[in-house]
């Protein structure tokens, strides 16, 4: 396979999908090791986070919190004044988007230093993020070291190792090569997917290998009875998913803005530590990812009131780490919100006797629908539950709420998390207007002549208007052809016409012309069968009146927004 070639799925691609996957799940690995050796050194226990804060006093937390925001700010601090005298994107996403050559070495660890920073302090960040940020820039290294030779994209590779990555972490392998594809290529197509689950696949197999072979989450036991009022329930936490997901990404958005008054990064960091060290004080199960607290959900062990002040808290707190630049991951943040928000709506209907079954089930529908409407990558959503649970009775009720709370957001016109996502739907909405957008919009005035005014005008009118050709009409409007300023000066020269010959002498009537009603794409074609800029647009093939011309740059222009 030619680089650049249209045949993106070979024999190639799928062997070096495997190293790959081995070297991104030793990667996400270390990374996890790393973040357990420094919350021993720093709390004197392997406890997650949400416990082991509970070794200093109350008063302390918003320091400790702080203080790891301030040393995460100063990493990211130079990450970015790097970034800021490179051309080169950082974010794996951007490079496998616009298939740059290579993840940036420096800046990637530089975040990832931040990110751990943030993560061991207990800022409620994921740890996804990073890890897959490190995952693929071991995947570019190996791209640029080891396979440089092949025929392979180096952003392909990229792409491999970050599916891979995010299956190590979430073992979940056909729902991460679909996040990269739904995220980063914009369309899951078949050529580009099958390498990324051939890494992932292999990503997940080597973590069984070494011991790591439970669902992330137990939930394969129980089954989801489908019944009326159960389905129900699924609907409403659908809809109330949209609409929380579009109040984090409203509240991302605001706290950035507000954070993003203090230009000082380390600053920055730290007051958005102190912050949710003070909410801490209330629960420290909102610390961290989350990960650990969905565990004790799924267990049943909150009620009510504790479930919606976790949910608010949990929100509030994610928002301001995020918007305080904590580098890091939304995805367990995410689940941990829709574990909330599940549990809870279905042990309010059942208060209310409403007979929805296992509240606990709806914790694992709540986790994909918000995961789905804050990612908009609906199909990663729904599987990455379905692969963490092991549960495939959830598959319905998941598809169901999972594809409302996209729908919610999306018509609520909020934008993704992940910033190529908007890239992706200006494009689709570009493309979508371009096939079924119509000729009339794009009309411009055009010179038009009557047959009896002179070839002189005409060559006047050229001049003026500096278009190849004027067009010739009735006393009624009706369209009758073109005159070419070419043919003109050749038969001027040629001594056939004289200046004040008429235009009907030299007359094309068999001009070529486009349609007001014609849609945009079928402009385009008849552009494709001419070497004109310019062509006449009629208002029907019976009446032919002229109501002015079809430029080629203005469907260029229309059809480069999603090109």
């Amino acid at each position: 396979m030619r680089v650049g070639s249209k045949h993106a799925l070979n024999w190639t691609s799928i062997l070096v999908a495997i190293p790959v996957g081995i070297i991104a799940s030793l990667v996400t690995l270390g990374f996890r090791e790393l973040i357990e050796l420094l919350n021993l050194m720093i709390f004197g226990t392997e406890l997650d986070v949400t416990q082991s804060m509970a070794v200093y006093p109350w008063w302390l937390w918003p320091v400790i919190v702080g203080l790891g925001g301030v040393i995460a700010g100063c990493f990211l601090n130079y990450a970015t004044s790097l970034e800021r005298n490179s051309p080169v994107k950082t974010d794996y996403l951007e490079v496998i988007n616009a298939r740059l050559d290579a993840v940036p070495t420096r800046t990637s660890l530089l975040r990832a230093l931040s990110s751990i920073a943030s993560i061991t302090s207990g800022a409620s960040i994921g740890k996804e993020g990073p890890m897959v940020q490190l995952s693929a820039l071991a995947g570019s290294l190996m791209g640029r070291l080891c396979f440089r030779t092949l025929p392979l994209k180096n952003s392909d590779i990229v792409a491999m190792a970050a599916a891979a990555g995010l299956s190590s972490v979430y073992h979940a392998p056909l729902a991460s090569a679909i996040f990269v594809a739904e995220i980063a290529f914009g369309i899951s197509a078949l050529q580009r997917l099958i390498p990324l689950i051939i890494a992932s696949g292999v990503a997940v197999l080597t973590m069984w290998v070494l011991g790591f072979r439970s669902a992330i989450y137990p939930f394969a036991a129980t089954q989801f009875d489908i019944a009326p009022a159960s389905m129900i329930m699924s609907v409403v936490i659908g809809l109330a998913a949209g609409l929380v997901g579009w109040l984090m990404i409203w509240l991302i958005a605001r706290s950035k803005r507000v954070f993003g008054q203090i230009t000082s990064l380390p600053l920055r960091l730290g007051l958005g530590g102190v912050l949710v060290g003070i909410m801490a004080i209330a629960s420290t199960d909102i610390l961290g990812n989350g990960y650990e607290v969905i565990i004790e959900i799924m267990a049943g062990r909150f009620l009510i009131p504790t479930l919606l002040l976790l949910l608010v808290l949990k929100m509030a707190a994610t928002a301001v780490s995020v918007g305080s630049n904590a580098v890091g991951g939304l995805f367990t943040p995410a689940l941990l919100i829709g574990a909330l928000l599940g549990v809870l709506l279905a042990s309010a209907a059942l208060a209310l006797g409403v007979p929805v079954g296992d509240a606990l089930l709806y914790a694992a529908i709540g986790m994909s629908a918000v995961l789905a409407a804050v990612s908009q990558a609906p199909l990663m959503a729904m599987l990455m539950v379905l692969e963490m649970t092991l549960n495939s009775s959830l598959l319905f009720p998941i598809m169901i709420a999972s594809a409302l709370a996209a729908m919610t957001v999306y018509r609520l016109q909020s934008s993704s998390t992940y910033p190529v996502v908007s890239d992706h739907f200006s494009r689709s909405d570009a493309k979508f207007d371009f096939d079924n957008g119509v000729v009339a919009q794009f009309i411009v005035s055009g010179a038009a002549l009557l047959p009896k005014e002179t070839v002189g005008k005409a060559l006047a009118v050229s001049s003026l208007k500096r278009e190849r050709f004027v067009y010739v009409i009735d006393e009624l409007g009706t369209f009758l052809g073109a005159v070419s300023i070419h043919e003109i000066s050749r038969k001027i020269l040629d001594k056939q016409i004289t200046l004040d010959s008429p235009v009907s002498e030299v007359m094309d009537s068999e001009f070529p012309c486009v349609y007001e009603q014609q849609t945009i794409r079928e402009g385009w074609n008849a552009f494709a069968m001419v070497t004109l800029e310019r062509l006449p647009v009629l208002n029907n093939p019976h009446q032919r009146k002229y109501l002015g011309a079809l430029t080629k740059t203005s469907l260029i222009q229309q059809a480069k927004a999603f090109i």
